[in-house]
């Protein structure tokens, strides 16, 4: 797929509520902006958008990796936003497994499944990208989201596919819940 051009974002937190963290929250998002072949008609078989999605995948993941340096990937999300001239099933069709694995490979492994969010926007857009503790879903702390916004992007034959990681659960967070080194297999108990 041709991808027209890649954003990459960084967001670091280091206090909350005048309580200064041991360890700044950092979320990074890495975006790739694709053109989309079925822009403006109907097509049955969107084989190609996911079998395409493992190169995005692989490409954003290692940007994604290299913004959280000096920290370890603890928590992984993905979104897409598919341009108006398209469906939103498009952009759901590059955020499957096949895209999945390769951003969690990136992010060291996981087990757990990745959180996501697709919608149909124009240029300017914004989205909350879901994220969620990479071994176990159930982990409260890391519940938490990114938010982007892509200023000339996408527009209606295109489609931008985000690859989100962050290194922690949330500054001061205190509702409870399995715990990160509680957490046993999917920590779906």
């Amino acid at each position: 797929m041709n991808i027209r051009k890649t954003f990459c974002f960084v967001e670091e937190v280091g206090s909350e509520a005048g309580i200064t963290a041991d360890v700044p929250l950092r979320k990074v998002a890495a975006v790739a902006i694709v053109s989309n072949p079925f822009a403006g008609k109907y097509q049955e078989d969107l084989s190609v958008l996911v079998e395409a999605s493992a190169a995005i995948g692989r490409q954003l993941g290692e940007m994604a990796r290299e913004l959280m340096k000096p920290y370890d990937v603890e928590s992984y999300g993905k979104a897409g936003i598919v341009g108006i001239g398209g469906e939103q099933e498009h952009a759901v069709a590059l955020l499957t497994t096949v895209y999945g694995n390769e951003i969690r490979r990136t992010a060291g492994g996981g087990t757990a499944w990745i959180s996501s969010a697709t919608k149909r926007a124009g240029p300017g857009a914004t989205i909350d990208v879901p994220l969620a503790y990479k071994d176990a879903l159930y982990v409260r702390s890391h519940y938490d989201a990114m938010t982007i916004t892509l200023p000339d992007a996408p527009l209606p034959d295109e489609i931008a596919i985000v690859c989100a990681y962050a290194n922690r659960g949330r500054l001061n967070h205190r509702v409870g819940g399995v715990s990160r080194d509680e957490a046993k297999g999917d920590g779906l108990y």
